[in-house]
C-alpha cells in the first residue's frame, strides 16, 4: 500500500471513532459535565469557601485544572478500552489484522478516537467551569502540548487494557481500582507542598502529579513539580505504551483465536 492507502486506512479508523461516541453523545459527552458540575458545587463552592486559598489562588481557583484533566484522563482511557474491546468481542478487529494496513496505523486511528473524545470533553468541562470562575490562561502552548500528551498516553493505556481484557468487566478493572486512585492522589484536589516530606516523595511516583501540575501551570504560572521533568515523564510513557501496544498487537496477543 502507499502513503495515501495508509491515510485513508487512518481516516477511516478514526472517524469510525469519532462516529461511535458522537453518536451516544448523551452517554459519553453528558455524564461527565454533570459529574464535573457538581465537582464544581460540592468542593469549588461549599468546601472551597471553607479552605480559603491554596498557591495563592482560591481553591476552586486551583482545582479547575485538576478537574478538567480527570475528566480528559478518564474519557480518553473509557473510550479506547470500550471500543477495541467491542472490536475484539464483535470479531471486527480481525479484519483489520488480515488488512494490509499497518499496526502502527490501527493504534494511531483508535488513539485518535481516545484523544478526540477526551478533548471534547475537556472543552466542555472548561465551558462549565466558567460559570464558576473566571478562566485565566498563564501559558496557552503548555495548556494545549499537556492535555494533548496526557490524551494520547491514557488513550495508549486504554488500549492496552483492551487487548488483554477477556469480558466486558476487565475493562472496568484498571479504571476502578489504579486509575480513579491514582487520579485522587495526583494532586488534582491539593498541592504536594502540603504533604510531610515523606508523602511528598511518595507522590512523585504518581505520574499523574505530573501531568496535573503541568496542565496547572499553563493554566495559573504554579506547579509542585518541574516541568521539564513532567514532559520528560510524559514522553517517555508515551513511547513505553506505545512499544507495548505495537508488540502486542504484532503478537496477536488475545487478538488471535
Amino acid at each position: 500500500m502507499n502513503p495515501h492507502a495508509y491515510w485513508i486506512a487512518f481516516q477511516s479508523i478514526l472517524t469510525k471513532e469519532i462516529t461511535r461516541f458522537m453518536r451516544i453523545w448523551i452517554q459519553t459527552l453528558v455524564p461527565p459535565a454533570i459529574t464535573m458540575s457538581l465537582y464544581f458545587v460540592i468542593f469549588g463552592n461549599l468546601i472551597g469557601s471553607r479552605i480559603g486559598e491554596m498557591g495563592g489562588f482560591t481553591y476552586m481557583e486551583f482545582i479547575v485544572p485538576g478537574l478538567i484533566m480527570m475528566s480528559v484522563i478518564t474519557n480518553s482511557y473509557a473510550n479506547v478500552a470500550s471500543s477495541f474491546y467491542s472490536a475484539k468481542f464483535q470479531r471486527n478487529v480481525e479484519e483489520l489484522l488480515v488488512a494490509p494496513v499497518p499496526n502502527y496505523i490501527i493504534i494511531a486511528g483508535f488513539v485518535g478516537g481516545g484523544v478526540a473524545r477526551g478533548l471534547f470533553v475537556g472543552f466542555i468541562v472548561t465551558l462549565v467551569s466558567l460559570f464558576f470562575v473566571p478562566l485565566q490562561i498563564h501559558h496557552l502552548f503548555s495548556v494545549c502540548v499537556t492535555v494533548l500528551l496526557t490524551s494520547i498516553v491514557f488513550s495508549l493505556g486504554g488500549l492496552i487494557n483492551a487487548v488483554f481484557a477477556k469480558s466486558f468487566d476487565d475493562i472496568s478493572i484498571i479504571p476502578t481500582f489504579v486509575l480513579t486512585p491514582l487520579t485522587y492522589l495526583g494532586g488534582v484536589f491539593y498541592s504536594i507542598s502540603l504533604l510531610p516530606p515523606f508523602w511528598q516523595g511518595v507522590s512523585q511516583v504518581n505520574p499523574i502529579i505530573y501531568m496535573v501540575n503541568a496542565f496547572r501551570y499553563g493554566f495559573l504560572g504554579i506547579s509542585d513539580v518541574s516541568l521539564g521533568t513532567a514532559y520528560a515523564i510524559i514522553g517517555l510513557f508515551i513511547l513505553a505504551l506505545y512499544g507495548l501496544a505495537w508488540w502486542l498487537i504484532s503478537r496477536g496477543t488475545g487478538l488471535r483465536h
